[in-house]
């Protein structure tokens, strides 16, 4: 195995998973859907963190399509602002989302 140099803030960086985008999608949904069921408020990183998930192989764009296609599923909206929590973030502002009405009626997955 070869080395791994740790970032900035001292952590290991998240190996990448050698999912395609499609296998990548059908192992993080569930996380999300059991979020939205919830009706608690939350950003993807959180989630992400929450539940150990893996990183897709192009983050910079997969979370956003991946969260986008869950908007367009009818099972999250967006309802706040926050700073990023992520490490190197910035304190960059991040999207809240929440569960629609459906999704925490269990009406849609």
């Amino acid at each position: 195995m070869p080395p791994v140099q740790p970032t900035l803030d001292g952590t290991l960086p998240t190996p990448a998973s050698g999912l395609s985008y499609a296998e990548w999608c059908d192992q993080v949904r569930p996380a999300f859907v059991a979020a939205a069921k919830s009706g608690r408020w939350f950003t993807s990183y959180a989630i992400a963190k929450d539940n150990d998930l893996p990183e897709p192989a192009n983050p910079k764009a997969d979370w956003g399509n991946f969260v986008q296609s869950l908007v367009r599923d009818h099972l999250i909206e967006h309802c706040a602002w926050d700073e990023t929590s992520r490490p190197g973030g910035e304190h960059s502002g991040v999207k809240v989302w929440r569960g629609t009405r459906a999704a925490q009626a269990g009406r849609a997955a």
